[in-house]
């Protein structure tokens, strides 16, 4: 055997070095002290009575952030794509009828995971920063008849907090299942997924909760798990089957759990002490927290002479605020300035809204007034500094 022609690389002599930022982007948000603290504890094994302890307490933990009692509740490993992936693999079978809202880039990512696994899938599109209808809503589910119906509840591309009350019931009608995405929403704004209907409904850590990415909180039905129980064909992910899930996270009353994969054990520390962070503050403490400091924001924003993208104030979404790009500016240069300046993110548009909006997320820790003065004072700053143009 040769000598090893690759040497070590130098980069990996130097000691790493992290910048401390004001996450004030879409997300991830920063994550406080005490989360931080508590995903480093000692590694310990993934199928130790400690961790499935611990896996216990993230499920109570999720059962209260939803509001649901649904047996099957869990994280699952990865972000709130995986979450978005463990919903619609699991549910839907080659050939089946997907109804897909599309009012941003979240609506887009649904329609290409579905039709990836052989879906027919269907769209309803709102323009960006508006929403659709429940008559608009009740009218495609009539005319396709789908198994399944997306909607993104926070829509964090266009900055849309999507009414959700009526539509579990006009799915359930038409013998539809209703899915959720709240990464964006999940402890900034009002959500009760049991009373509303919610047959799948999933997050990412990330946002209000406050904890690195990595775990997505997902949760479903009875309806959902007869549905996804009942298949005839197996789900096209070994990873995201949620037989083998809902084993390892004790959901289905077996004597055993099995090893499926390796659970990332330190990111259920964080996101159990993220969990336990809401649970001492109080879902309607945190939901009015965020609508104040929301509102403040939007107020201030207003008074500096710059607009928001969403017309309709209900219709805001409390965590991330859509700001229509000041006219005349580059929206890049102005991200670039606030960061170099001020050490401070925020973020340009996604999907539909590029070219659109800023984007402002003042999430979990990061919701308060005094961060709302620091991100209005760089903003009025970027306006002075960067260039306008006059045509």
């Amino acid at each position: 055997m040769s000598p090893i022609s690759i040497p070590p690389p130098k980069c990996l002599q130097k000691h790493l070095v992290v910048p401390q930022r004001y996450m004030f982007g879409p997300g991830p948000s920063n994550v406080p002290p005490r989360i931080l603290k508590a995903g480093a504890n000692p590694v310990i094994g993934h199928m130790h009575p400690e961790i499935f302890e611990i896996m216990t307490d993230i499920k109570s933990g999720i059962q209260y952030m939803f509001q649901t009692q649904n047996r099957t509740t869990l994280a699952v490993s990865g972000t709130g794509h995986t979450a978005m992936e463990c919903a619609i693999f699991n549910t839907v079978e080659s050939g089946e009828r997907v109804l897909v809202a599309v009012n941003g880039i979240w609506g887009e990512r649904a329609a290409d995971m579905a039709e990836r696994i052989g879906a027919r899938v269907n769209t309803i599109v709102a323009p960006p920063g508006s929403y659709l209808t429940n008559a608009e809503i009740e009218k495609a589910l009539s005319k396709h008849r789908p198994v399944l119906f997306f909607l993104a509840h926070g829509e964090s591309s266009t900055g849309v907090l999507h009414p959700l009350d009526g539509i579990g019931e006009l799915c359930h009608k038409y013998n539809c299942l209703f899915l959720v995405d709240s990464v964006a929403s999940i402890g900034g704004a009002p959500l009760y997924m049991d009373q509303q209907g919610i047959d799948i409904l999933y997050t990412g850590s990330q946002k209000v909760l406050n904890a690195p990415p990595g775990t997505a909180p997902i949760s479903f039905s009875e309806r959902a798990c007869q549905k996804v129980f009942s298949r005839t064909t197996k789900p096209v992910s070994f990873f995201l089957d949620l037989s083998w899930l809902s084993n390892y996270w004790g959901c289905d009353d077996k004597p055993a759990r099995l090893y499926h994969h390796t659970g990332p054990v330190t990111a259920f520390y964080s996101l159990r002490e993220s969990l336990a962070v809401l649970a001492d503050e109080g879902l309607e403490n945190s939901w009015e927290r965020h609508q104040k400091v929301a509102e403040y924001f939007h107020a201030g924003l207003e008074s500096i002479g710059l607009k928001l993208f969403v017309k309709e104030k209900h219709a805001r979404l409390p965590t991330v605020t859509t700001i229509v790009a000041p006219r005349g500016y580059d929206w890049k240069e102005i991200t670039a300035y606030i960061m170099k300046t001020h050490n401070l993110e925020i973020s340009g548009g996604l999907g539909p809204s590029v070219g659109l909006v800023l984007r402002v997320g003042l999430m979990g820790c990061n919701s308060s007034k005094a961060n709302v003065d620091m991100v209005l004072s760089a903003l009025k700053d970027a306006l002075k500094h960067c260039h306008r143009s006059k045509v």
